[in-house]
């Protein structure tokens, strides 16, 4: 029984690697081994979004249809190659936009283009080339992937006509680093700054704690050099005072003294009384 339930479980796992094994994904243009490095990392970084398949609905003076797409992956196993597939809503006929197995990749500070070729030819437009499907995945750090939709499709032209779609998804944002972003948003003042008031913290803090612990200074002769920030004090209050003050300098006195010169002379008949008799 054991022997059994093992084999089970090993079919099982060989069925499942087989089928992982088999199936197909982004083949980019160029010969074997030939691929730009530049575009196999654009696919790597793409990974989290090839077992995601992606659903919009678009109206045109032709008819009504849906647009699925997948990543780097078959949106239909019986659909050979299929990374964007149009489906009429009327008839439910299936066109491939654009297949994995003719896959090119651009990118920018904030964008992803996926471009898929190869697509089913048109019937009338563009001399009945190849259809191709520009997929835009534009920075939007708040989700993983979100907002498919069809943006237009340029068919008026002779040659190279494409459908234009647009998907939001973190993997095309920059990476952010912390000392970039710290350079950026802080200026040479502003460090300066920062620097100074931790100086300041430093003196207080621990000029506080070797006056109350080693010196065992009480109340405000806790503080450090305080004598010295009291005269420094008051000389600022003293030039302050002096530079601001609103009266002159000189101000008069609100009194005269006596003098001499304000004595009145007394009459000579008031000294008689000094005179020896």
């Amino acid at each position: 029984m054991f022997l059994v339930h093992t084999f089970s479980h090993a079919v099982i796992l060989a069925i499942i690697i087989t089928v992982m094994a088999g199936e197909k994904t982004c083949d980019l243009l160029g010969e074997q081994g030939q691929e730009s490095p530049k575009e196999q990392a654009l696919i790597n970084r793409l990974q989290p979004l090839f077992n995601q398949s992606f659903k919009t609905e678009s109206k045109n003076d032709e008819g009504d249809y849906i647009y699925r797409l997948r990543i780097c992956r078959e949106v239909f196993s019986n659909m050979t190659n299929s990374g964007l597939v149009q489906i009429n809503k009327i008839d439910n006929k299936q066109k491939v936009i654009g297949r994995i197995n003719e896959t090119h990749l651009v990118n920018g500070t904030s964008w992803i283009m996926l471009i898929y070729q190869g697509g089913d030819p048109y019937d009338r437009h563009c001399t009945k080339e190849d259809r191709k499907a520009l997929v835009m995945i534009i920075c939007n750090r708040t989700t993983l992937a979100t907002g498919f939709t069809m943006m237009a499709e340029e068919r008026e032209k002779i040659k190279q006509c494409s459908y234009v779609f647009e998907l939001e998804s973190s993997l095309a944002c920059p990476p952010e680093e912390l000392h970039q972003n710290v350079h950026h948003h802080l200026s040479i003042g502003s460090v300066l700054l920062i620097i100074f008031s931790s100086l300041i913290a430093v003196y207080i803090i621990g000029g506080f704690l070797y006056q109350r612990l080693i010196v065992g200074a009480k109340g405000m002769e806790q503080f450090p050099h305080f004598a010295f920030w009291q005269d420094l004090g008051n000389l600022v209050a003293d030039g302050c005072d002096f530079m601001c003050r609103s009266k002159p300098q000189n101000v008069p006195a609100a009194y005269r003294g006596v003098g001499d010169d304000q004595l009145g002379e007394e009459s000579e008949e008031q000294d008689d009384h000094l005179l020896p008799m």
